[in-house]
């Protein structure tokens, strides 16, 4: 009697699982520090940017056929996710009347706590923005991008950009305004 060996020959299904699982192992190993960086900066929390980052990756895994294939386009895609993931955090806690206290006074300038103080109320009135604006003057305020990068990530037109950094610096302008260290008046001057 003939023996026939049985080869394991992965199956189209099988096949196509392990290129699944190669494709997104590549996506994490390129984005998941930016991600994070991201997630870190619009959140403010470590333990909240990494939860982010994990759910934007579960997000991936999910939807793996809807990620675009050239590269730059997955990376663009991962962020939008990343965002609207902040935005419906931030959708939640305003639902809920969580709002970000700004504090009380700032130490005065040139005091050692001066400089972390001022980083805190600046990254509490970022939180008081709507998350796609936050995430826009995170992006070309402290990331450096222009608002054509901004745009392309985030699937924007460019002016749109431009119009929610505008609206968002005067907010920040407003929220922080009673923070800022009093002006001179023009009386005090020789």
């Amino acid at each position: 009697m003939e023996t026939i060996l049985a080869l394991e020959i992965p199956t189209r299904d099988e096949a196509a699982d392990v290129s699944a699982q190669q494709r997104l192992e590549q996506l994490f190993d390129a984005h998941r520090d930016r991600l994070f960086h991201l997630a870190l900066r619009l959140t403010g929390g470590r333990d909240e940017a990494l939860d982010l980052v994990q759910e934007t990756f579960v997000r991936a895994t999910r939807r793996l056929h809807a990620i675009p294939e050239p590269e730059p386009a997955a990376g663009r895609w991962l962020v939008r996710v990343l965002v609207n993931l902040v935005r419906d955090r931030w959708r939640r806690q305003r639902r809920r009347g969580v709002d970000a206290e700004l504090p009380v006074a700032l130490p005065a300038p040139g005091s050692p706590q001066s400089r972390t103080v001022a980083r805190l109320a600046v990254h509490q009135a970022l939180a008081t923005l709507a998350p796609r604006r936050r995430a826009i003057v995170v992006m070309t305020e402290m990331d450096g991008k222009t608002s054509r990068e901004a745009a392309e990530v985030l699937g924007m037109r460019p002016v749109t950009v431009r119009w929610h950094l505008a609206a968002a610096r005067k907010q920040l302008q407003e929220v922080l305004a009673p923070y800022a260290a009093p002006k001179p008046s023009p009386e005090a001057t020789p």
